[in-house]
């Protein structure tokens, strides 16, 4: 069984002539280029052509609104998490219908007795047997990422205290999602890695995150969510890249999305074993207009 971060599960309908309807309803949320105060939704068929389902759905009561992973959760509800721009906290917000959405909370990273390896270092340098030490707080929480597995909602996202981004997980501990565990930090991906997503194949993780450091995305892999990592084979997308989504297609090919953001675009890449990946082709309609984004499948 095949188990993916909710940040994409894209599959595609092949036809002939007239276009078929898909089997599958693709959502995608993000900033864009212009503002990162309004969330965008867009909608495609197929998980190649997004059109806009409804620009400017979301702006939350203060801050920005970035970063945003989506997923619909056992009560039938649309729930997104992204970076507020506030420091510690991560927003959340809910809809019945993908347009129209509810505020819930800006959470509080709990940071008491948490373990942040190497985040006062900054050196960026990977696999570092660095020890874990003690902080008296989180500065930064960013780019949460939603992952499912089994009964069990996760988000992962990337905590500072100043030297460096370190990804970590933290657990729902209610079915409304407003409360959650200590943070616990990935073992192997040390500082400086930032927006960091997981896909499980087989009994594989597969971690995509990004360098901040060198600012490449890097692929590491580990026998638990958790870790450790270790880094794996990757193709060279070249530097000033960001935002790595990674899905599974229907015939078990994987596909990347990535932010090609210093040249405001959106590209995309396929791999038969997540290890080796196409050329990349640009997103076709959103390159451009959107920024990290979240992507979700779902029965049309």
């Amino acid at each position: 069984m095949v188990i993916l971060a909710v940040a994409g599960l894209l599959f595609s309908s092949a036809g002939t002539g007239a276009a078929a309807p898909s089997a599958w309803r693709y959502t995608m949320v993000a900033f864009s280029n212009d503002s990162d105060r309004d969330m965008d939704v867009y909608e495609s068929g197929g998980g190649t052509d997004f059109a806009a389902l409804q620009t400017s759905a979301y702006r939350p009561p203060s801050g920005v609104v970035r970063d945003a992973s989506i997923f619909r959760h056992t009560d039938g509800m649309y729930y997104v998490t992204y970076t507020t721009g506030g420091g510690a906290n991560i927003g959340f917000a809910r809809s019945s219908d993908r347009v129209n959405w509810t505020f819930l909370q800006n959470f509080p990273v709990p940071f008491c007795c948490a373990l942040l390896p190497g985040t006062g270092a900054g050196t960026g340098s990977a696999g570092s047997s660095a020890l874990p030490s003690l902080s008296p707080f989180t500065t930064k929480a960013w780019a949460p990422e939603w992952f499912v597995e089994g009964d069990r909602v996760s988000v992962i996202l990337s905590l500072s205290t100043g030297g460096g981004f370190v990804p970590y997980l933290m657990t729902a501990m209610d079915p409304g999602l407003r409360m959650w565990s200590f943070p616990t930090p990935f073992v192997g991906i040390d500082a400086d890695h930032i927006d960091t997503t997981v896909v499980k194949d087989g009994s594989t993780y597969h971690a995509f995150t990004k360098n901040e450091t060198r600012k490449v995305i890097e692929h590491w892999t580990a026998p638990s969510l958790i870790g450790p990592y270790t880094p794996a084979p990757f193709r060279d997308f070249g530097p000033l890249k960001e935002g790595p989504a990674v899905v599974e297609l229907p015939d078990g090919t994987w596909r990347l999305y990535y932010d090609d953001y210093t040249n405001r675009k959106y590209f995309y890449s396929d791999s038969p074993d997540l290890n080796t990946w196409s050329e990349p082709e640009e997103l076709p309609g959103v390159s451009g207009t959107v920024r990290h984004i979240g992507v979700m499948r779902e029965p049309a």
